[in-house]
């Protein structure tokens, strides 16, 4: 199967029927979900209260706190201009703000300690210039909880990230976010303000069939953590970079560490956690990131799994109702279960070196046995060859040595040690001796080895 064929319609007939039943349980007057594939939009559908007016790819929703990952990318890439480092204080950048104590890789992971909301009156439905300043946004006492200590999820933490990004490029956050990410991923249809063909937000009643219109306020200086209006084809697009990258906006490495856990996981019944600027959950075996987001009027969801080439978007224009991230989480499982990603075909390296190949196979940490293998870029992979152990892929450094890219070691430094007549005596893994036997004799295995060898029992 190639990229290029649509889904089997019994895929697509279950497609429809999960929107379909979201749409009518969930009681909102329109929901519009795609599916994309191998990063190619696979499968559309809709159901709205009106006949004949579906929303469709180009209808533009609110899409809430999925603002915040578009936000997140932004402050990345200051930070591969070193522009700022992440494990900078934000006084260094905003002084006199109260939360200056406070790390940008804390907001971005929402571990800063900072209130989830703004001070009175609700901001999402009262207008931005409520809030004139940051002193409005973060309150009196802006700090709840110890920095660095949980997570717990803030709005006002991502007002100080746009209002960095402002201070940093000069330039309104909405002019930078258009110039760097929107216009180059190609994504016309996502834009501050609401822009026609787009959906009216509604209230639903909870114990009756009526409707009541919900306010579109322009949020100000909270614009960073929720103002944007979007498309599932323009969501899809963004899904797309953030599971591949795009050297014209973030580079794949950035986006990789963004989708890496920055918070310990929560209890719920997914297991979840937060990345920077990005959600992850883990359900039915499978690893999603991306966002969910609501507002009054709107609710919206944004999953991919980079294993399964997939990504989904769901927008509904229901202040509640319809489960979004749910209903997104089901329609990826759907195609990744009826239509599993068929592996590219196995290829041998384009060259090799002979050096290399010599250390690959086995090799002993104490007495676990582990198998190294050779991969592109003269990169190298640990992994256990008997019981539960720590795995791990490395990349090579120019020095000849090798850093860990994650699990246990992560950061670590892999490095060959070689004895005095120039062959390989052991490696070197952040102190750790792996020997090519055993507790090898003759090897320089930290504590030494016993001079009596190996005994069995009657010895």
């Amino acid at each position: 199967m190639n990229s290029s064929e649509s889904l089997l319609p019994g895929t697509r007939r279950a497609l429809l029927h999960r929107v379909a039943t979201a749409q009518s349980e969930g009681r909102t007057p329109s929901l519009v979900a795609a599916v994309q594939r191998d990063g190619r939009i696979a499968w559309s559908g809709a159901r709205s209260c009106v006949e004949g007016h579906a929303p469709d790819g180009d209808t533009q929703f609110r899409i809430g706190s999925i603002t915040k990952t578009f936000t997140a990318v932004l402050v990345m890439r200051l930070r591969d201009e070193g522009l700022l480092d992440l494990d900078d204080p934000l006084e260094k950048y905003l002084p006199g703000t109260d939360a200056g104590q406070v790390t940008v890789f804390q907001l971005l992971g929402h571990t800063a300690g900072l209130g989830a909301e703004t001070p009175a009156p609700w901001w999402e439905r009262t207008p931005g210039d409520t809030r004139p300043g940051l002193a409005d946004v973060l309150g009196e006492k802006p700090l709840m909880h110890p920095a660095g200590h949980g997570h717990h999820y803030s709005n006002p933490g991502y007002t100080l990230l746009g209002s960095l990004v402002e201070k940093l490029r000069g330039a309104p956050w909405a002019d930078v976010l258009r110039r760097e990410v929107l216009e180059p991923l190609g994504m016309d249809r996502t834009t501050p303000e609401a822009r026609a063909p787009h959906a009216g937000g509604w209230a639903v009643h909870p114990w009756a069939d009526v409707m009541l219109p919900e306010p579109a306020e322009d949020l100000g200086l909270m614009a960073p953590a929720g103002q944007l209006w979007s498309t599932t084809t323009d969501l899809l697009r963004f899904a797309s970079f953030m599971a591949r990258g795009d050297e014209r906006v973030l580079r794949a490495s950035s986006v990789e560490e963004m989708r890496a856990p920055a918070a310990p996981l929560e209890a719920g019944e997914w297991a979840a956690t937060y990345g920077l600027g990005l959600q992850a959950v883990r359900r039915s075996g499978r690893t999603l990131l991306g966002h969910s987001g609501s507002l009054p009027g709107f609710v919206a969801a944004l999953w991919f799994s980079v294993e399964d080439d997939v990504a989904v978007v769901v927008l509904s224009n229901a202040t509640s109702g319809p489960l979004t991230g749910s209903i997104a989480a089901d329609l990826l499982q759907i195609v990744a279960d009826a239509e599993p990603r068929i592996p590219e075909p196995w290829r041998p390296l384009p060259e090799f070196d002979e050096e290399l190949l010599a250390l690959t196979g086995p090799w002993y940490w104490g007495t676990h046995v582990y198998g190294l293998k050779l991969l592109a870029d003269r990169g190298l992979e640990l992994v256990p060859l008997r019981g539960p152990g720590r795995s791990a892929r490395f990349r090579a450094r120019t020095d000849g040595t090798w850093t860990g890219l994650n699990g246990y070691y992560a950061g670590e430094t892999l490095r060959v040690v070689r004895a005095a007549d120039g062959t390989v005596d052991h490696l070197d893994l952040g102190s750790f001796a792996f020997t090519r036997e055993p507790y090898e004799r003759g090897a320089d295995v930290p504590g030494g080895v016993d001079e009596g060898g190996w005994r069995g029992l009657a010895t």
